[in-house]
Order: structure tokens, then sequence, then C-alpha cells
């Protein structure tokens, strides 16, 4: 794939195949959220598309509140196309190791988790989001793409809860765009990812915006060096997708959108840094009602200074 088709191809994938391909390219893990009532339908789209846009053999995994590290670790045990043995888990460790009673899966070098998320949910705990790489919210009014043009999926209510493993063959392209990202292909993004210039200005910029989030007075934590070293990653990735050899400032505010929103560890009203200068208790409390991870995002970007 040239330099100048990728863009092109990547402008034909779906807000979700993106998130994907972004972590495939950094190979880290994503968290892809969603409504309560479009979890079913994300699964389905995810599977697809990483079966038929990344030629990859994906294990959906059903997680209950009592299901056992037994049934987690046994749900994500796939076989490749290559009958290669797959062995992997979503705790998100830079190993990716998991050990279990009676033995240790070591997963291979490109395995990767998309964990799907309802909204409106409980939240992980905070080391496991430490370990996320990127962040996706999926607007259901966005549809999904893979599950509209094909019928390949053939649901199973009878299927067990705890892991559900499906294959199916490459699909056709829709529109008569040709989708699918090879292995080449994403060997060609990670060679062209690498070669990205970051100008002093453009890391600069990059700099200030983690230090203002650090900063920000209804932030209580999460933001962390491997946070840091993912904005980095990110960024990278991003520019040649966008058709460009150079980082932009408005691919920094897009990667922070994508980073820092599920990390973010909001304070509460008594651990407010303005309580020590003053600042009334009520006040503070009405002020951090209305203050979210995102909305501290989107401040920090409007009140650190762009590169020209």
């Amino acid at each position: 794939m040239s330099f100048g088709e990728l863009p092109r191809k990547a402008a034909e994938l779906s807000d979700v195949e993106l998130a994907l391909l972004l972590s495939v390219v950094a190979n880290e893990h994503c968290l892809i959220q969603t409504e309560q009532a479009a979890l079913d339908s994300l699964g389905q789209e995810l599977h697809l598309a990483a079966t038929s846009t990344f030629g990859r053999t994906p294990a959906l995994l059903a997680c209950r509140e009592d299901t056992t590290l037994d049934e987690f670790t046994n749900g994500l045990l796939v076989q490749s196309v290559e009958s290669e043995p797959y062995h992997g888990t979503s705790d998100a460790d830079t190993k990716k190791r998991i050990y279990t009673r009676t033995a240790v899966f070591t997963a291979p070098k490109d395995f990767c988790v998309a964990i799907i998320q309802n909204i409106m949910g409980p939240p992980l705990n905070n080391h496991l989001l430490d370990h996320i790489f990127m962040s996706h919210y999926h607007d259901t009014e966005d549809g999904f793409v893979n599950l509209a043009a094909t019928s390949a999926w053939n649901e199973d209510d009878g299927s067990s809860s705890s892991s559900v493993v499906r294959t199916s063959v490459f699909r056709n392209p829709i529109n008569g765009v040709d989708r699918t990202f090879t292995k080449n292909d994403i060997r060609n993004v990670i060679r062209q990812s690498r070669g990205v210039t970051v100008t002093a200005e453009v890391k600069c910029y990059l700099q200030n915006i983690v230090t203002f989030l650090r900063l920000h007075r209804a932030v209580d934590g999460g933001i962390t060096p491997r946070a840091t070293k993912y904005f980095d990653t990110l960024v990278t990735c991003l520019a040649p997708l966008h058709g460009l050899q150079f980082v932009t400032p408005s691919l920094v505010d897009l990667a922070a959108r994508k980073v820092y929103p599920h990390r973010i560890v909001l304070t509460i009203p008594d651990r407010e840094r303005s309580l020590q200068y003053g600042s009334d208790l009520a006040a503070v409390s009405a002020y951090l009602e209305d203050v979210t991870p995102e909305s501290i995002v989107e401040e920090v970007i409007k009140s650190v200074e762009t590169p020209l």
C-alpha cells in the first residue's frame, strides 16, 4: 500500500474499525463504549470487523459478575487460521501473560483486546484503565456497517454466556470498495508511523497538554507516565492515516480526546485543591457536579496555546 492509498482506504473504515486499526498498529488494547441496548450489536460488529476487515481470529467473551478465572482464560484460548496456538487475556499487562492455577499462557506479539463497556455501567478499576491504549464512544446513530452489509453472523440464543468463538470468511467489499487491511498493509502502517516527524514545537504543545491536565483542579489522578507514552504513540499512528508524515496540533488534540477521558480520576469536593486557599466547599461541590473527563480535556485543549 502506497503512502497516498492509505488515507483513502482508512477513510472508508467505520469509527469502530478505525479504533481497532489504531490499536492493532500500536499493538495495544482499546476500550469501546456504547449504550446498554447496543452492546450485543457492537460485539457482533467488532467480531465481523476483526475477521473480515483485518483477517484476525477473534474470541468474543461475555463476562458476568460470577465469571471465574478459568472461564475467562478458556474463552480466549483460540486457534489461528494457521493452526498456531493463540493464548491471551484481557488483563492488559505489558507482558501479555495470564497465570492460572495450572499453567501460564503467553499471548502472541500482535494480541489485542477490545473491551466493550456500557457507557453508563460500573467503571473498570484504575489499574486496568491505565493499561488501555485508547477509548472510543460509538454512537448508535452511526450504525453498524458490517452487520448491515453481511448475514454471516448467525445468532445463537442458546450459546454459552461465558465465551463465544466464531469464525467467518472474508466478505465482499462494501459499496464496491476494498476495505480489508492485510498483514502487509498493517505492517506498512506501522513502518510509516515510525517515520513520522514530531517537531519541537508540537512536542512542547503535547507536553503542555499533559501538564495542564495533571494540574487541573478537578483531576485527582490518571495522568500517568504510561498515559503520556500512549499519547506519544497515538499521535504518530494517526499521522499516516491522514496522509501526513508529521504531527499537527489537531492530531495532538484528537489523540488527547482518545487517550485521557477513560483514565482521568475526578476529585471529590473534600480533596479539591482550592479549598487550601479558602474556597467554599459548597461552591466547589456545585462546580464539580458539572465536570466530566471529556469537559476537562476540552477545557485544557482550549487553554493551551497552539503552535503556529
